[in-house]
């Protein structure tokens, strides 16, 4: 009569390991925040600061570059150092991500939509 019962169980263990994991991402996103990546462009003539979440916090412009005949290059490299920046702060937010699912056992190459 009570053989059902053992289906309830697994499901309370999978909704405290769904809050668990809630809580964890939680964490993962306020430590995003802490994370600097850096991107540059032209050999370093502009560089960006950003966190992993994609937040830029700092733009460096090396002064030798800022002729107004110039300004195309400039607009260019900067676009270039805040791509670099971005690739770099998406692959430290895919690093953290990838410990909070290590447990899952996930397909390989399967991304949570964060």
């Amino acid at each position: 009569m009570l053989k059902g019962l053992g289906g309830l169980g697994d499901m309370a263990k999978m909704m405290k390991k769904a809050q668990e994991m809630q809580g964890k991402m939680a964490q993962i996103q306020d430590d995003l925040e802490q994370v600097e990546v850096h991107g540059e462009a032209g050999a370093g003539l502009v560089k960006i600061s950003a966190n992993a979440k994609g937040e830029v916090k700092s733009l460096d412009i090396d002064p030798t570059i800022l002729i107004a005949s110039e300004k195309e290059v400039v607009e260019d490299l900067i676009i270039a150092a805040l791509n670099d920046a971005l690739t770099k702060g998406q692959e430290a937010k895919q690093k953290e991500l990838s410990k909070l699912t290590e447990g899952l056992n996930l397909p390989p190459g399967m991304k949570l939509p964060f």
